[in-house]
């Protein structure tokens, strides 16, 4: 069986929870269905896919560190300048640290070595390399576990409620 995207009543991602934990909550009304994908536990009660709380809950913001682990994992472990996927990547800074480039989310991408060497001590216009997407911080540490439950063709009712995806 499949897992449930669980948002809060402002319609943000909370959690992923399982299907069984997600008909609990439907059944004592402390959560409302909002997506499913066609299949039926029983007869009447369609299996969720994304459930509501009805009450809002209050989520304390915890930042995610800047990790080389966590910038790969944005950037889905694939040079941001020629999309090749691989074990030789590297760290590149967008703007140069010597040209007051720093270290952060909007500044750091996943490169190739090629593409690193490539580019050198320069930006991405002057060296003519298109970055694939704009780096940004992730919104969530949920962000990346729902990104691999969004890959392929599963869970795609869950797309609509998560940015960036």
């Amino acid at each position: 069986m499949s897992k449930v995207l669980v948002l809060n009543a402002s319609y943000e991602p909370l959690n992923i929870t399982s299907w069984r934990r997600a008909v609990v909550l439907l059944l004592k009304g402390k959560a409302e269905q909002v997506e499913h994908n066609g299949k039926y536990l029983y007869t009447e009660l369609p299996l969720p896919t994304v459930i509501r709380l009805r009450y809002y809950v209050r989520v304390p913001y915890k930042e995610i560190p800047l990790t080389r682990r966590n910038i790969l994992e944005r950037d889905e472990h694939s040079c941001q300048y020629c999309s090749y996927k691989g074990d030789n990547l590297t760290l590149d800074h967008v703007v140069p640290r010597s040209r007051g480039g720093g270290d952060s989310w909007e500044n750091i991408v996943t490169a190739c070595v090629r593409c690193n060497v490539n580019k050198g001590n320069r930006t991405p216009k002057e060296a003519s390399m298109l970055l694939k997407r704009q780096p940004r911080r992730p919104y969530s540490s949920l962000h990346f576990e729902i990104i691999k439950h969004v890959k392929g063709d599963r869970n795609q009712e869950w797309k609509k409620y998560v940015i960036g995806i």
